[in-house]
């Protein structure tokens, strides 16, 4: 399982790779990077409802470390 930074960056490089190309390439890349979107958020969330599951550091990069 990755850190939703992960999901994020993989989401970043594909709308990159995407600017790049035109038609179905395009579309496709952009596909991708918002089903790593998605993945991220769903990470986000799982990790808000149960602290235990995250990674090192996660919840830091997430905003819902110790105070």
């Amino acid at each position: 399982m990755k850190k939703a930074s992960e999901y994020r960056q993989h989401a970043a490089e594909c709308r990159q790779l995407a600017a790049g190309v035109l038609g179905v390439q395009k579309d496709q890349l952009i596909e991708m990077a918002e089903t790593w979107e998605q993945l991220a958020a769903e990470r986000s969330d799982l990790v808000r409802r149960h602290p235990e599951l995250a990674l090192a550091g996660e919840q830091d990069e997430e905003g819902g470390g110790e105070d």
